[in-house]
């Protein structure tokens, strides 16, 4: 067990991580994306609510 967090802390040393700006600007983007696919279901969810209630 000792041996698996020295290889853990070793490949964590490989690491590229992002610099702020960047994981600003990807979470950004992140809540953009979710945002404009919710509004785009719902309207789809509220057209094929009314055509089936039109239907019935």
């Amino acid at each position: 067990m000792p041996q698996y967090f020295k290889d853990v802390r070793a490949e964590m040393k490989h690491v590229s991580w992002p610099s702020r700006r960047l994981t600003i600007m990807y979470t950004i983007v992140v809540v953009a994306i979710s945002a404009a696919t919710a509004i785009y279901l719902g309207l789809l969810d509220y057209v094929f609510s009314a055509v089936i209630k039109s239907i019935i």
